[in-house]
């Protein structure tokens, strides 16, 4: 009789200290950012959450600052195996096909996160988008933005008129065409040059990153003016996964991967948000000025921007029918006419 006790309870305790499901996915995904950075631990806090909501069944494993392949090629790693997924983003592509820019960044399209979210969700966004990627053997999960980021200048920016002859700094693509369009003089300068670029008067301003971002630069400490709320660029980092390895997941854990990127999502904008409010209210106190376009004058960068739009929805089909999914959803929200 003690026997058949002892050994039921060693049984139970057994049971006890087995996890309730075995790892049955092991997801290899690469992002370029560190483990230390703010977006380096809002990715953390997404793959935590994937593996507490699976209970074990999946671990991911991160390979941080683009360590298995350089971030542009991050794309095709995933998609020919080398990666079950990536981090990156969809504006890294534009070389492959001009539509990633419409999931990278649509520049002037919308003034916040949440509209841009709505799109994905609630306009066809989703659909959209996965036709690009689906055609290149991966599949789209979602979207993680910060927001909008912010000009810099050494004169004032109050407003489209400012932008006449204005030289700044400019990633190259479409937002060299659509200020430009706008009577501005963009110059290509790698993003490590722009301190330098404008401590030496090279340019008058640029375009580089968040407003709290670009506080850690040290920018303000050159110039005194910056455009806040910003207007013209939200550049979209993505959740994605190789489309096969996506298929052969289940129904359950897909769902929570998903539901933990919405998650994802939320907490980006918020603490981007959160850390460029903090940093505007800082900025005031030393005298940098901030210009928050009116509606009017939104409109009129809007406007431009879809002239370039324009341009680039011929390129390919592709680019095209995202074009037109960004243009309906932003007249049934009363963006353009």
């Amino acid at each position: 009789m003690n026997l058949l006790r002892t050994g039921a309870a060693t049984a139970i305790t057994a049971m006890m200290t087995v996890p309730a499901f075995a790892q049955e996915h092991t997801l290899r995904l690469q992002t370029q950012y560190s483990a230390e950075s703010v977006s380096g631990q809002l990715a953390q806090e997404f793959i935590d959450n994937v593996e507490r909501m699976t209970n074990g069944r999946v671990d991911i494993e991160m390979f941080w600052s683009s360590a298995v392949v350089a971030t542009v090629e991050g794309f095709d790693a995933a998609a020919s195996g080398i990666l079950d997924g990536e981090m990156h983003g969809g504006a890294y592509q534009t070389g492959k096909n001009p539509a990633f820019q419409f999931v990278g960044d649509p520049m002037g399209g919308y003034d916040t996160p949440w509209e841009l979210y709505s799109f994905f969700y609630f306009g066809g966004g989703q659909e959209a988008a996965n036709d690009l990627y689906n055609d290149h053997g991966m599949h789209l999960v979602g979207w993680w933005t910060g927001g909008q980021e912010a000009m810099s200048s050494s004169s004032p920016l109050a407003g489209p008129e400012d932008l006449k002859n204005w030289k700044f700094r400019s990633p190259p693509g479409l937002e060299t065409e659509i200020f430009a369009e706008l009577g501005a003089s963009p110059i290509v300068i790698d993003f490590t040059e722009v301190f330098t670029s404008l401590e030496t008067g090279i340019i008058d301003g640029a375009d580089a990153s968040s407003l709290a971002n670009n506080v850690g630069l040290g920018l303000y400490d050159i110039v005194s003016h910056a455009t806040y709320p910003g207007f013209h660029s939200m550049p979209v980092d993505h959740v994605t996964f190789n489309l096969d390895v996506w298929n052969g997941l289940p129904d359950d854990i897909q769902a929570i991967i998903e539901v933990a990127t919405q998650a994802l999502a939320l907490q980006t904008s918020m603490r981007i948000a959160l850390a460029n409010e903090e940093a505007a209210n800082d900025l005031r106190k030393k005298g940098v000025t901030l210009y928050d376009w009116s509606a009017e004058d939104r409109a009129e960068f809007r406007a431009g921007a879809q002239r370039a739009w324009d341009g680039w929805a011929k390129k390919t089909p592709e680019a095209g029918a995202l074009v037109d999914a960004h243009r309906t959803f932003l007249r049934r929200i009363g963006k353009i006419e």
